[in-house]
């Protein structure tokens, strides 16, 4: 016999998770406390198990909750992508979207991919630049959007994706991080996190110098993995073939960089409204990014 699990079950169980309480949850849902607990009741008869640790204080999922809670997740997912397709009028058309490329392949498969989902005819055209050039392109309207790293998010036409901390990197292989004067890779002048790396390090005493400069990710992680240097990164993007340094091992804590959405306020158009609510979406939920 096929179990079928409703959908307001699943929607009332991740709420719960997320938000680490039942009268959150309520909120969240749109139900009373005690109609949370007995779609949660329901939830454990329908799957057999159960799902939720409950003490005078937390709430923890079990191992059956979290496994359910990723599959929730998915379903959800998938039946908000499906209303969306059938409901809204499908979009068509084009637009122009800019990104640092180390932000590029951590984020945008994903996000393109939700996106062409749901909005198959509209073409995206994607530059990768540095945050620095992608600014100047958006003065020039030259993209609709930009999704750019800063030192400060309180830019005007820009909306705060997340909060990244700012971390310390070495090869897994090497030990260049020992060596005095530290070798640093760094981006070019432009780059906030270049100031912030060295301010931090003057403070802190630490004697450096510059071993290798890059404009692109890409040619600083070669350098980390390499042994050439080690430099500072958005958390979110430190790859494989890195580890992170920390306090205890000498090196000075950095402030955290905003991830911003820019808009071209010369933009307003139902294709470009999309996609930025598709992305704005996206980091809200984590979408596993």
């Amino acid at each position: 016999m096929i179990t079928n699990i409703p959908m307001e079950l699943l929607r009332t169980f991740a709420a719960i998770a997320d938000s680490g309480s039942f009268s959150r949850a309520a909120d969240i849902v749109g139900r009373t406390q005690s109609a949370v607990s007995m779609q949660v009741k329901r939830l454990e008869e329908v799957i057999e198990k159960p799902l939720l640790q409950r003490d005078s204080r937390n709430i923890n999922l079990t191992a059956d909750g979290l496994t359910l809670l990723n599959y929730a997740r998915k379903i959800l997912k998938l039946n908000e992508e499906a209303v969306s397709v059938l409901k809204q009028p499908e979009l068509s058309g084009w637009l122009s979207i800019g990104l640092p490329d180390d932000y590029a392949t951590r984020f945008l498969p994903k996000i393109l991919a939700g996106f062409s989902r749901t909005h198959p005819k509209v073409q995206v055209e994607v530059t990768c630049e540095p945050s620095h050039q992608l600014l100047k392109r958006m003065q020039r309207r030259e993209l609709d959007l930009a999704m750019t790293t800063s030192a400060t998010a309180e830019i005007e036409n820009c909306i705060l994706l997340r909060q990244d901390p700012t971390v310390w990197v070495t090869s897994d292989q090497h030990c260049q991080h020992e060596d005095k004067p530290l070798p640093l890779a760094l981006f070019p002048d432009e780059c906030y996190c270049r100031n912030w790396i060295m301010s931090a390090l003057k403070q802190a005493g630490i004697e450096y110098r510059i071993a290798y400069s890059s404009s692109s990710i890409v040619g600083l992680t070669a350098a980390i993995s390499a042994g050439l240097a080690v430099t500072a990164i958005s958390q979110s993007i430190v790859s494989a073939g890195m580890r992170q340094l920390h306090p205890e091992e000498g090196f000075p804590s950095l402030p955290s960089a905003a991830f911003l959405l820019n808009r071209n306020p010369d933009s307003d158009n139902c294709v470009v409204n999309s996609l930025a609510e598709h992305i704005k979406k996206a980091f809200a939920t984590g979408m596993n990014l």
